[in-house]
């Protein structure tokens, strides 16, 4: 007919449904794109979904590797949302040792050095858990004795975070 105007592209309808489910994965991409997530709830072994971590004794020669390890673990907790106060009844402590480690390369370019951390989860007095996590790694020696304590001290703190990750793992 002449005159009349033809519409090109999909119907009125189906544009709108077009534009809903455009929408629809606009919103999803932009929550993926923001860091959120949906993560299971921490239970520990007994049933315990609150924990308290105490001051890690250090039984190494690095002074801070023992608060090293119990920033690393009420971190971790927190994340997981399971992180309580000094007053709960149930609570994590133990120990740190760092293994001096040999040269790893000819010339002692590279050093080993391992974490060993000793975990204990205490429910309301009585032990229901215990486990031992050891971590090691590598650093490169520096210019100078500084340098070198330095990537050391470092790569202990690396390993701290692992290690921390994985005795709540072990622990749930």
């Amino acid at each position: 007919m002449p005159g009349t105007r033809r519409a090109r592209g999909p119907a009125p309808r189906a544009r709108s449904a077009l534009r809903a489910g455009a929408a629809a994965l606009a919103a999803v991409v932009a929550l993926a794109g923001c860091g959120y997530r949906f993560t299971q709830r921490y239970v520990a072994a007994g049933g315990v979904d609150r924990l308290h971590v105490r001051t890690f004794e250090n039984r190494s020669a690095d002074p801070e590797l023992g608060a090293a390890v119990t920033a690393a673990l009420r971190d971790e907790l927190a994340r997981r949302g399971a992180a309580a106060g000094a007053d709960a009844p149930a609570w994590l402590e133990g120990e740190v040792r760092a293994l001096e480690g040999a040269p790893s390369t000819a010339g002692a370019t590279t050093l080993h050095v391992a974490l060993e951390v000793r975990g204990r989860l205490v429910v309301g007095g009585e032990t229901k858990a215990e486990r031992t996590i050891r971590r090691d790694g590598d650093h490169l020696a520096g210019a100078d004795a500084l340098e070198t304590e330095g990537r050391r001290s470092l790569e202990l703190r690396r390993l701290a975070a692992d290690a921390a990750r994985e005795l709540l793992r072990a622990l749930e």
